[in-house]
């Protein structure tokens, strides 16, 4: 009997609360979050804005530091030091949203892409490793591109720059929040293909913070449904996307393009970390519930009232809906 590696990166119930403001009730951006990445594995953290999801991927990376709860890379506990953060972010490094704002106008594609090797005081050959992290970006041949500026490339090439960039430390993860929202339909095709590629050549871990369903089928192995500090639904990206248990996974998905039936609007307020309601988180703004199927299903009380647990974060399909158990109960 074989057994699978432990994972690269967990998240042991998670936890991040910011203190309210004049007054107001704490916000729990990140309530209770248990997930596991593996080496070599794309999972897709999706949900709408002000789900928890930039936060969680902010405490993961060492950013924020939790309120509760633990964050363990390759088996050991992430400690919050300044010295064992900047070891840490070597190996586990940020792509973010806006290549425009992430790259710096004054400084050449060179200096961007070196600035990782001289923060940790890299003593191998700087421009060997620049070059090739340019071309394992796609951004050929890198010598090409050394003394250009930001303004002088295309939205998709300042893309792969920012990909160069993280790239030149040889990390085992990244982190890409929302890496194409910025690009133009045509071009980010080639940033998710280069992102599948680098896992298949480098064995390279991500995490890809996305609000677009669509995004998660072309690109994640796995997919974890963020709503109000929760996951809620987890699983193989085929079971989710294809069989989606949640009604939030649901109407997140009548929304893709290429969705079949009509789009589901989801009614009552947007989520509020500082007002998480009792019972199932979602319930105020479950179509199945206003439906009258939970009610017919004997659940509608315990989707007002009862709370769910907290999804252990492995790679099995799970759901944290009183409705969609019912109904495997039923069958």
């Amino acid at each position: 009997m074989t057994t699978s590696p432990p994972p690269l990166l967990t998240a042991q119930d998670l936890h991040v609360t910011f203190p309210g403001r004049r007054g107001a009730a704490p916000a729990r951006a990140v309530d209770g979050v248990d997930l596991d990445i593996r080496a070599g594995e794309i999972v897709a953290l999706v949900g709408e804005s002000g789900c928890g999801k930039t936060t969680l991927a902010r405490t993961l990376l060492g950013l924020v530091t939790p309120t509760g709860g633990r964050v363990s890379f390759a088996g050991a506990p992430l400690s919050y030091t300044s010295r064992a953060l900047k070891s840490y972010r070597k190996r586990v490094q940020l792509v973010l949203q806006d290549p425009s704002g992430s790259l710096n106008p004054r400084h050449t594609v060179y200096d961007a892409v070196a600035e990782g090797l001289r923060i940790h005081g890299y003593g191998g050959d700087e421009r060997a490793a620049v070059a090739q992290a340019l071309s394992r970006a796609g951004l050929r041949p890198p010598e090409r591109f050394f003394l250009r500026y930001p303004h002088e490339l295309s939205g998709g090439q300042r893309q792969r720059v920012v990909i160069a960039g993280a790239l030149v430390l040889d990390p085992e993860l990244i982190v890409a929040d929302e890496p194409v929202a910025s690009l133009d339909a045509s071009v980010r095709g080639e940033i998710l293909a280069l992102l599948l590629r680098l896992r298949d050549e480098l064995g390279l871990a991500a995490l890809v913070v996305t609000h677009d369903l669509g995004l998660a089928w072309n690109i994640a192995d796995r997919v974890a449904v963020m709503y109000l500090g929760r996951i809620v639904e987890t699983g193989a990206v085929e079971d989710v996307l294809t069989s989606p248990q949640h009604p939030y996974t649901q109407a997140l998905l009548s929304v893709v393009p290429e969705a079949p039936g009509d789009p589901v609007v989801l009614t009552g307020e947007p989520p509020d970390p500082s007002r998480i309601p009792s019972g199932c988180r979602f319930h105020a703004r479950c179509q199945v519930l206003g439906s009258g199927e939970a009610e017919a299903a004997g659940v509608a009380d315990a989707c007002r009232t009862r709370d769910l647990e907290v999804l252990d974060g492995g790679g099995g399909a799970q759901v944290a809906c009183h409705w969609a158990r019912a109904r495997v109960t039923a069958t």
